[in-house]
């Protein structure tokens, strides 16, 4: 069996790998990321190309995991809040809208076979007061969230609906990795 390294030191996306059955080991990408794509799909699978490569250099002989998430509304591309200031801003336009949920995935196999691709899930927020947007933001829960949320918490409450893989919302597309792995013989 292959040694497998996840390059994140995301919760969400290590509890979505246990799902799957794999064990890994965490090692977090520190590279500072390098935007030069301009398309939200090409973005997140540039970004999660450059974790991954950046692990794969330190474990050789190993499955490297990088992933990297975005959220689209509009066309204007949401990471993750600075500060509970742009959390507030970034709730208020996803109010009332269908916003787009990204993540890009890598897998290298030994430094040798390397597959990059992306997920696009479609979201639904209800219409959101003021007071509702202010009460979850006190929470603190949308600070390491791209978009400013966690569909999997109390944030679930005002999601009307979604069309896609609902794990690529909590940050990995698990139904898409595993067939991927299936394909390159690790599964």
């Amino acid at each position: 069996m292959i040694k497998i390294v996840l390059a994140s030191k995301s919760p969400r996306r290590s509890e979505l790998l246990h799902q799957m059955g794999l064990e890994f080991e965490i090692l977090p990408s520190n590279l500072p990321e390098q935007i030069t794509k301009e398309k939200p799909e090409e973005i997140v699978m540039e970004l999660s190309l450059q974790k991954a490569r950046e692990v794969a250099e330190k474990c050789q002989e190993a499955l490297i995991i990088g992933a990297d998430t975005i959220v689209v509304c509009y066309g204007e591309i949401m990471g993750k809040p600075k500060n509970e200031t742009e959390a507030m801003a970034m709730l208020e336009k996803l109010s009332g809208h269908q916003h787009q949920v990204l993540t890009g995935v890598t897998l290298i196999k030994n430094q040798t076979e390397e597959v990059t691709f992306f997920e696009e899930t479609k979201v639904n927020v209800a219409k959101l007061s003021k007071e509702e947007i202010s009460a979850y933001v006190a929470t603190k829960d949308c600070l390491d969230k791209a978009g400013a949320y966690g569909i999997q918490g109390e944030f679930a409450k005002f999601i009307t609906g979604i069309e896609g893989d609902y794990n690529n919302v909590v940050g990995f597309p698990i139904a898409r990795t595993y067939q991927e792995l299936k394909k390159m013989g690790i599964l």
